[in-house]
Parts: C-alpha cells; sequence; structure tokens
C-alpha cells in the first residue's frame, strides 16, 4: 500500500488551502496520501468509500470528516458516481498551534484537534449545518474566510455528533523519519497482497532480521504486519465484494486462501460479515 506524501501550500493571501471540486467519479484521484496538515473533508451529497487509516467503509448521503496530521487517508471519491463534489480545509499545524490555541477561547477546539489524529466523522445536524457553511466558504474574502473557518471548527469542537475512525493513531508523527523503509514494505504488500506473502522477505526488504523487522514494524505502526497485512486485503476485498465478485472470488483474489478464515477476518476488521456487508451495499446502507 504506497503512501504517498502530498505537498500542500496556503492559498495566497491565507493561512490556510480551500479546495472545492466537482470531478467526474472515473477522473478522481483517490490514492492513499498523507501530509502534516489538518484537514476537514466534505462531501455535501451522493456516496463513496471512506478510507482514513485502517477505517474502510461505504459513505451514504454525503460526508464530513476531520483529519489530523500525517493520517493516511485516500480522497472520498472512490466508489461514487457521476459527478463528486467535495470541499476540503487544509490548515497548516503551527497556524493553529502557535498562537490560537494558547487562548482559553480555543480549549475545546485544542481537545479535538488531539482527538484529530484518530480521524473524526461527523454526523447529525453537525455535518447538515458544517456543510452549508463550508460550501459556502468560497464566496468569502480571506479574513472573512479564516473567521468562519474558526468558526467551523469551534462549532465540530462543541459537537457530541461523531465518532473516532480508529481505534489508536495509524502513523507516528516521525513518519519522515521511516520514510523510506516503509514504502518499500507499503510497495511490497500493495503489489503482492494477493499472493502468500512471505514475512522472511518483507524483513529482507527493511534489511532486518525476522525477530527485528516484528519488533520494528509494531513500534513504528502501532499494528503487527500479520494484522496489517490482513487489515489492508480486506480494505481490497471490500472494493471487489461491491463489483459484484462472489465471496469466494474476492477470497482468493485477496490472498486469502481458506475462505472460512476470510470470513472470520472480515467479521474481526469490520464487524460484519462479507455476506453482510454485500447485502447493506445493495440495499443502500453501509458499515463503519
Amino acid at each position: 500500500m504506497k503512501v504517498e506524501f502530498e505537498v500542500i501550500q496556503p492559498d495566497e493571501g491565507s493561512s490556510f488551502r480551500l479546495l472545492h471540486q466537482k470531478v467526474q467519479a472515473e477522473c478522481y484521484n483517490w490514492e492513499y496520501h498523507y501530509h502534516p496538515e489538518y484537514e476537514i473533508v466534505c462531501v455535501p451529497t451522493g456516496h463513496g468509500t471512506r478510507h482514513v487509516g485502517n477505517h474502510f467503509c461505504n459513505y451514504e448521503n454525503g460526508d464530513l470528516v476531520f483529519i489530523g496530521p500525517n493520517l493516511p487517508h485516500a480522497g472520498f471519491g472512490l466508489n461514487a458516481h457521476t459527478l463528486h463534489e467535495e470541499v476540503v480545509v487544509q490548515i497548516k499545524q503551527d497556524v493553529l498551534t502557535n498562537s490560537l490555541l494558547s487562548l482559553p477561547e480555543m480549549a475545546a477546539i485544542s481537545s479535538m484537534l488531539d482527538k484529530a489524529r484518530f480521524g473524526l466523522a461527523f454526523a447529525g445536524n453537525t455535518k447538515e449545518v458544517v456543510t452549508k457553511r463550508l460550501l459556502q466558504l468560497s464566496e468569502l474574502a480571506p479574513f472573512d474566510r479564516f473567521l468562519e473557518v474558526a468558526g467551523i471548527l469551534h462549532l465540530m469542537a462543541h459537537s457530541t455528533e461523531y465518532e473516532l475512525l480508529n481505534p489508536e493513531t495509524v502513523l507516528p508523527a516521525n513518519l519522515n523519519k521511516n520514510n523510506a523503509r516503509l514504502q518499500n514494505i507499503f510497495t511490497y504488500v500493495e503489489q503482492h497482497f494477493n499472493e502468500e506473502i512471505d514475512i522472511q522477505k518483507v524483513a529482507a526488504l527493511a534489511n532486518l532480521s525476522l525477530p527485528s523487522f516484528c519488533t520494528y514494524f509494531k513500534k513504528v505502526m502501532k499494528i503487527t504486519f500479520t494484522d496489517f497485512l490482513n487489515h489492508y486485503r480486506i480494505q481490497r476485498s471490500c472494493i471487489l465484494l461491491q463489483q459484484d465478485k462472489t465471496i469466494a472470488e474476492t477470497c482468493f483474489e485477496c490472498g486469502f486462501n481458506n475462505v472460512t478464515y476470510f470470513n472470520k477476518v472480515f467479521k474481526k476488521v469490520l464487524n460484519t460479515t462479507p455476506s453482510e456487508f454485500k447485502k447493506a451495499k445493495a440495499d443502500g446502507l453501509k458499515y463503519a
């Protein structure tokens, strides 16, 4: 799973970057990537697939997510149909941490920023109100836009209508230090996930002995390599199941050699079975 580092520059005359784009779904770039900026992603309407850290699910009727620094995620246009619209606000850490967070009025926002490392998905009235305000951002002058973003963060910070998308931080702050080694591992998994993977080969890619590799990977990724591989295979299996592949076909195409074990891992990762997942997709439901 190749995780690209994205370089982000604020808009001219602004302390953050604002994107409001409408793209045909088949042309949408949904590569897995990360960056040190905080990011609000708002999909006003429609459905698609949300992939944030190790969290992978379908969303319906739009989406609103707040993502912390260096938390890998993919574009939300995957599995969307026809036109995909989204508003994205990307804010550098120092814009908030060097000044605003020292103010007592920012206490709630400071708490939310700490939770953002897990990824936050908002729902209900919060999602509805924030979506309307985000859609109007591009019409504002830079100063008014800054105040409006602060107001949006304030609203989100006081909301209880959210869920944490990952039980723990997916990647640590020192990702850049380990980037080259991790990229080799991710790329190998991406290219060979549908095969039987020899962990000895993966350890050799990292120039580590097997025991050292297992210790290193668990320390850096906060998850064992086997669990990481299973998570990635299940993520890929969701895409195939949505393409009307049978459960058996999906199982073997994603590197599992036993349908029973595939069902067990799928249930553990997504808290539902492959058959329930397929039925929910057909019925227009979602699983988180």
